[in-house]
């Protein structure tokens, strides 16, 4: 299993679609045994679920994500946990301890908006302007 994290100073980075970096982790039995951080290059949005593809990743945690990013990562077969914050490492032992908080309705929806009034939220959860890192 690969694990890919949006990545910022060693916290997950709350705007998938911007993130310039990925701290991806290989597991094996429930466990870390390796991790390296890569950069995206300039890839945005959409071309990042063909890079995550690239690496191999399997899976995604993430902060915001917008439903056209949702769409390419399913469509690349890469499971997502939206909505998460915090620290990149801590998040990936909660999931694999079967205890990360995640958001399953996660929505970033400044693609939708003009302007820089961008407002990321969904049910419940509002990503408190960290949308744009």
């Amino acid at each position: 299993m690969k694990i890919a994290v949006t990545y910022e100073n060693g916290q997950v980075f709350q705007h998938f679609g911007h993130t310039q970096q990925f701290k991806l982790y290989e597991v094996a039995e429930k466990r870390v045994i390796s991790s390296k951080i890569v950069d995206t290059n300039g890839s945005g949005h959409g071309a990042l679920a063909g890079f995550l593809r690239e690496q191999g990743v399997d899976t995604l945690v993430c902060g915001g994500i917008g439903g056209g990013a949702q769409a390419a990562l399913a469509e690349a077969g890469i499971r997502l946990f939206g909505g998460v914050q915090g620290g990149a490492d801590s998040a990936i032992e909660a999931l694999l301890a079967g205890t990360l908080q995640f958001d399953p309705d996660v929505r970033c929806s400044h693609h939708e908006q003009h302007g820089e009034g961008h407002a990321c939220s969904s049910h419940d959860h509002t990503c408190g302007g960290h949308c744009h890192g």
